[in-house]
């Protein structure tokens, strides 16, 4: 249940509709509230003479202007908000839609100029003169007043929406918003959050597979996934909580961004008689599906975003090699700041120490390899690219001080190598050859030393 929440949530987040629908909302207790305090009359606004307007055909049209205004602007940021998604998507690829959609100031933008609309429309009803009904004349004047506040407000929010779109469509802030979230990602997605490390001992990796923990010898049973879409989420509190509850281990078969279907195996739970169909609908309650990829914790959906835009502009018909190198950076950014932290055991317990759930994390190979390992072909046949390629790999080799780690990061360098010899020329590659064989003797001196 918490899984489809948070990704509900999420949903909303990215959506058009809900913030400015809040807003709305929002605007029309604002109305209420201001009328029922003009109903009321209150001393001290009779003694403001400023802020009492002077006949309600005045104020109508005041209010009039305030709202057709807005909706006129409405209409025209809609419209160059529209605009500038399509372009971003046929520019940096479908994928970076989502970014978009879930940009705050944009959905800010539209939601200050509908509710200002619809705070006018309210109050506009509410002016009366003397003649009319055989009432009294009633003008709200201080709801007038936030009226004319608002639209001041909306002023300075389409001045700030104009300078907005650009700036966020430049293509180096799209890079860095993916970049900055790949960062954090990669901080909180590793099992960490997933109760503590198993800490009995060595590491039992084979009993965690076959399911042999000295408690049963019965065979695991396997949790399927109950709709098609792609995994969005899994509830790591909740799958820790049930395997605890249940006395049984959970092996974990897929990862966010995979695509799941009715019949395939999400998870192995053991020993099997311990597995009712509600626990095992509880399990399976766990992970949230939906129809796209997210960055919620997809890590993998983060990297392949940037290995698209890199691969975008090294195609023939854009040849734009500096927004490569700027993927490239973030992704280096991104491995560095793997490669200095200790890979978590995949082995996760409780807080009795039992051992509870055996994750499956993006670990550092998969990470070099998604990310630079699928930009290789791109970046061999182009100098710039080629070069920083190498030296991003390059700053990862001299800083990690794993011996599997450094042996990836180097076979991948070698690999790379291969095929620039391809499809660089002489010179270009003779340049390249010479930097990675520096880049390789002094990381195999610093390991040496």
């Amino acid at each position: 249940m918490k899984a489809n929440v948070i990704r509900l949530f999420d949903a909303l987040r990215g959506s058009y509709w809900f913030l400015p629908m809040v807003m709305t909302l929002c605007s029309a207790m604002l109305a209420w509230g201001m009328i029922s305090i003009d109903e009321a009359g209150p001393d001290w606004i009779e003694r403001i003479g400023w802020v009492r307007a002077a006949h309600p055909d005045g104020a109508r049209q005041i209010l009039s202007v305030i709202g057709g205004s807005m909706v006129t602007v409405a209409g025209t940021v809609f419209s160059v908000t529209i605009a500038a998604v399509v372009y971003a998507s046929g520019q940096y690829g479908p994928r970076l839609l989502s970014n978009f959609m879930g940009d705050r100031g944009n959905q800010v933008t539209l939601g200050t100029f509908i509710s200002t609309f619809v705070y006018c429309l309210l109050v506009l009803r509410t002016v009366r003169s003397a003649d009319e009904a055989g009432s009294g004349e009633f003008v709200p004047d201080l709801a007038l007043m936030i009226a004319l506040v608002l639209a001041l407000c909306s002023i300075a929010v389409l001045i700030y929406f104009i300078h907005h779109v650009p700036s966020k469509l430049h293509i180096n802030s799209v890079i860095a918003d993916i970049g900055e979230k790949l960062a954090r990602n990669l901080k909180t997605r590793f099992p960490e959050s997933l109760g503590e490390a198993h800490q009995d001992g060595a590491p039992p990796a084979r009993d965690a597979i076959t399911g042999d923990h000295g408690q049963d010898d019965e065979p695991g049973i396997p949790i399927m996934a109950q709709s098609s879409g792609y995994l969005q989420l899994i509830d790591d509190d909740l799958l820790l909580d049930l395997a605890q509850q249940y006395d049984i281990i959970l092996r974990l078969r897929v990862q966010p961004g995979d695509f799941l279907h009715p019949g395939r195996t999400i998870a192995d739970a053991r020993p099997a008689s311990r597995i009712t169909e509600p626990a095992n609908a509880a399990i399976a309650g766990a992970f949230a599906v939906g129809i796209r990829r997210t960055a919620l914790q997809d890590i993998r959906f983060l990297v392949d975003e940037l290995v698209e835009i890199a691969a975008r502009a090294l195609s023939p018909g854009v040849n734009d090699p500096f927004t490569a190198i700027t993927c490239i950076d973030w992704l280096g950014a991104a491995l560095l700041d793997v490669s200095l932290r200790e890979a978590p055991s995949r082995l996760r317990a409780d807080k009795n120490g039992a051992l509870r759930v055996v994750a499956y994390p993006v670990t550092f190979e998969s990470l070099v390899e998604r990310s630079f390992g699928a930009l290789s072909q791109y970046c061999a046949g182009d100098a710039l690219a080629a070069l920083r390629y190498a030296e991003v790999l390059g700053e990862s080799l001299l800083a990690c001080f794993e011996k599997e780690r450094k042996t990836c990061i180097d076979r991948q360098l070698n690999r790379f190598i291969g095929i620039a010899a391809t499809k660089l020329t002489a010179n270009n590659l003779t340049r390249l050859q010479s930097h990675v064989l520096c880049i390789q003797t002094r990381a195999s001196q610093r390991s040496d030393s």
